[in-house]
């Protein structure tokens, strides 16, 4: 049966695949008054309402759906989470305010050990639930495909545990598509050294998590005082010669080489990249590694935020993420949107585009390029506003500012 939305509002489509050589482009905005005619999961048509309704009007194997000029917009990709983990850290803002670093917090036990020693003793079915619950709301809020990351085990049983999870959730219709990603290098386990964790990681973890078989990536959290740039570097290789597609963590705190390292190894993203020189930009860009902007990581510490002229100006690719993890508990790609927006002045049109058609390019959607558009013969996700205007989109923080989503043909009403 088909569906299809009459009296759509503006309809932003990203048909030409981007805007960032001209912000504002009319040929990837519909102009208001287009239905969308939807058939199982693929947009078979849009086209002007008066024709479509003379078209299927008596038609029983059609539902109408009448928009009432809600503007409309791709579906969100959320390239950067931390989605599986257990425990509560929200004692730690009181640590940062009295003045305590990153670093030191988790010198005292907080910190992602806090959260591994959590996730270890917590079940694969309270895990499950956790992240159901978690991505629920996410498409709440417009998000309908997400990278989640392992991470909170740094032990192998634990990770394969993650992952596993992951993949059980992957499994049900009604939420967020996924694809994992393997960060057993995200820190370091207290029971081993150093030198015995790097060695496990090579040996039996890694290994262990390709054959397993749910994860399309390794991730490194490549910084001073976690994972160097030779190890950060070995890791990667590793996992590369074993299949795995690549993605790092770099420069959060300071710059510390990780745009170099990313740009020889050609990975897909290097994501915070907060403090990344202009030099190793410019080498991302010509290597085409994407720059993973996660906003709300400087947020949540009290650091400025990223203005991204030094983006815009190297003319580098970049997507915004939430980056949800224990101590950045956003689940709101909209909220995202309104610190790029609000904060720092970017145009709302570059910021969504960053997290749709952008993001789809290095996302394993598994459905082709038309994800994070909105295009005939493409993939039936898109977000439907509450508001005629399409900037609305991310004006709202508190709230989502999404009426429904159409997930791979499903309407889900929120």
């Amino acid at each position: 049966m088909r569906s299809i939305y009459l009296n759509a509002g503006p309809i932003v489509h990203f048909k030409n695949d981007g805007t960032m050589n001209g912000v504002y482009n009319e040929d990837l905005i519909y102009d208001a008054g287009k239905a969308i005619v939807v058939d199982s999961n693929v947009v078979e048509r849009i086209d002007e309402t008066s024709l479509i309704e003379n078209e299927y009007d008596g038609n029983d194997d059609v539902s109408f759906f009448d928009l009432q000029g809600k503007a409309v917009v791709p579906g969100f990709i959320d390239t950067h989470t931390h989605l599986l983990w257990s425990g509560d850290r929200n004692h730690e803002i009181r640590m940062r305010i009295e003045g305590l670093s990153y670093s030191e917090i988790s010198d005292r036990g907080g910190g992602i050990q806090h959260t591994t020693q959590a996730t270890r003793q917590s079940s694969i079915e309270k895990l499950h639930k956790l992240g159901y619950v978690r991505l629920r709301e996410a498409l709440r809020h417009g998000t309908t495909h997400m990278e989640i990351k392992s991470g909170y085990g740094l032990n192998t049983s634990t990770e394969l545990k993650l992952l596993n999870c992951g993949h059980q959730l992957s499994k049900i219709s009604h939420l967020p598509s996924i694809e994992q990603t393997w960060l057993g290098a995200h820190s370091f386990p207290k029971e081993v050294s150093r030198s015995e964790y790097i060695e496990s990681l090579l040996a039996e973890q890694l290994p262990a998590v390709v054959e397993q078989g749910y994860t399309r990536s390794a991730d490194v959290f490549c910084e001073p005082g976690w994972f160097s740039i030779d190890e950060s570097e070995q890791i990667l290789k590793e996992s590369r010669q074993l299949g795995l597609r690549l993605r790092i963590h770099i420069d959060e705190f300071c710059d510390g080489g990780g745009g170099e390292l990313a740009s020889e190894l050609g990975v897909d993203t290097a994501d915070h990249a907060y403090f990344t020189s202009l030099d190793a930009r410019i080498k991302m860009r010509d290597s085409n590694v994407n720059t993973g902007c996660l906003p709300a990581a400087p947020y949540v510490l009290g650091m400025d935020l990223h203005d991204y002229s030094d983006l815009l100006d190297a003319d580098n690719p970049f997507t915004l993420a939430t980056d949800f993890n224990p101590n950045c508990q956003f689940l709101s790609l909209p909220t995202i949107g309104s610190l790029a927006v609000q904060r720092s002045k970017l145009h709302p049109l570059l910021a969504l585009q960053a997290i749709t058609c952008n993001a789809a390019k290095i996302s394993l959607q598994g459905t082709g390029s038309s994800e994070g558009r909105i295009t005939d013969g493409g993939f039936a996700t898109f977000n439907i506003l509450h508001s005629k205007h399409w900037e609305s989109w991310c004006q709202s923080p508190g709230t989502s500012p999404i009426h429904s989503t159409v997930l791979r043909g499903e309407h889900i009403i929120h």
